[in-house]
């Protein structure tokens, strides 16, 4: 979501509800990477690519019922052998998806606008884990301290803001595992992590 920042902080200023899709994991041959966005607002109007046209009207669609009915979803969408007319990627590769109201959401906000800014900062979300914590995110700051909440324990924030802050220092975008507690034990809750870094100065 961070890469369409810009355009993001003008809606942001102009109060417009919007959800945005953000690519979350890429399997085999996609056209573009985790945190690649698309947006849509309660215009219609939309921003961004999660997949440089192969899969846009499908997850158009997708932020128009989010923004409809306030939920997070997480879609998979891959070439198809069976019908190859079905909505996928032609490249042959599978994009997971999240798609997620997110105009009026505080961390979305702090993380944008430092990104829009060119400052650092990292935005969390839940990405695979109980459908309530879903889409919940988290804006870390360089300094390590956050805004938000995942929805959950404090320590899972902490865990969260500090998993943030290793691949903020990276300058990189992924996703981590973390357990609903906060502790390090995988399987419960898989998070996405997109970094925004100014350039070199």
């Amino acid at each position: 979501m961070l890469d369409i920042a810009g355009e993001l902080s003008g809606w942001l200023a102009e109060g417009r509800r919007f959800a945005v899709a953000t690519v979350v994991s890429v399997g085999g041959s996609a056209p573009r990477g985790p945190g690649a966005a698309l947006a849509v607002d309660a215009d219609g109007t939309a921003i961004g690519s999660v997949s440089g046209g192969c899969v846009e009207g499908a997850v158009y669609d997708l932020c128009v019922r989010a923004l409809q009915d306030g939920t997070a979803v997480v879609e998979r969408f891959g070439y198809s052998d069976e019908d190859a007319f079905a909505v996928g990627l032609t490249c042959g590769g599978v994009i997971d998806v999240l798609v997620a109201p997110a105009g009026g959401d505080p961390a979305v906000r702090a993380a944008v606008e430092a990104a829009a800014n060119g400052g650092t900062a990292a935005l969390v979300r839940v990405v695979r884990g109980p459908a309530g914590l879903l889409g919940r995110s988290l804006a870390v700051r360089a300094d390590g301290t956050w805004e938000g909440g995942l929805g959950g324990a404090t320590e899972l924030d902490r865990t969260a803001a500090a998993e943030a802050r290793a691949l903020l220092d990276a300058g990189r975008t992924g996703t981590v595992e973390v357990a609903e507690d906060g502790s390090h034990c995988p399987g419960g809750l898989t998070l996405l992590v997109e970094s925004s870094v100014p350039p070199p100065g």
